[in-house]
């Protein structure tokens, strides 16, 4: 029976691992077309965010058909738990990325050749990703402690990209809608490193049983 169980766990990891690449994949899609002004680069994103939301079904399936079949004690139940909170937070990255990807497609924007830290934004939130979800699979503590930390990067970065567009305005009123929708787009950034950073945090519950600060059994 346990090896049987260890077999779903694992699948339970690939499937983690499966779905945290779709979100890194999706990020990575709506930064290029925002970065290279093109519509039907954004499409993908969105496309991508489909496929995000059925994975979680699958891995929610697969934790309830654990935690009804198996009974897992109490360290296998924080694990599962922790899953599901985990695709929760993946699933919204998704629908973030996704609506990066509809305002290039709605506003044709373009952020060819500026000097903005955009792209630093979308690199440091698909790292984020990454490693929350590598930190999960591997039981790694300090990899997930790494990722929360790292959050006050993306935060860094987010008042810097507001800074230059504050600049950009006032060099010209004329760039104002595009700096509108860059900061939208930065705030979207700034919200996959938040729930990165929940994905990390419910890491540390899994392997601890501790969460924010609070001690559970």
């Amino acid at each position: 029976m346990r090896n049987r169980f260890d077999e779903q766990l694992a699948q339970l990891n690939k499937e983690l691992i499966q779905m945290g690449a779709l979100c890194e994949s999706a990020i990575a899609t709506a930064a290029k077309a925002l970065l290279d002004g093109d519509p039907e680069i954004a499409k993908k994103a969105v496309a991508e965010d489909e496929r995000i939301d059925q994975k979680e079904r699958e891995i929610e399936s697969l934790c309830l058909k654990l935690l009804l079949q198996q009974q897992p004690v109490a360290k296998d139940l924080r694990q599962i738990s922790s899953a599901l909170k985990m695709i929760t937070d993946m699933e919204r990255i998704g629908d973030q990325a996704a609506d990066i990807a509809e305002i290039i497609m709605m506003g044709s924007l373009n952020a060819t050749g500026s000097a903005l830290h955009i792209g630093q934004m979308a690199r440091a939130t698909i790292k984020m990703v990454t490693e929350s979800v590598e930190a999960y699979v591997r039981r790694d503590l300090q990899l997930a402690r790494d990722v929360i930390a790292y959050d006050d990067e993306v935060d860094g970065l987010f008042d810097r990209v507001k800074g230059e567009l504050i600049a950009l305005i006032g060099e010209d009123a004329a760039n104002g809608e595009f700096a509108i929708d860059i900061l939208m787009i930065a705030k979207y950034f700034e919200r996959i490193g938040d729930h990165a950073t929940n994905i990390a945090e419910w890491v540390e519950f899994s392997i601890t049983g501790t969460h924010k600060g609070e001690t559970l059994a």
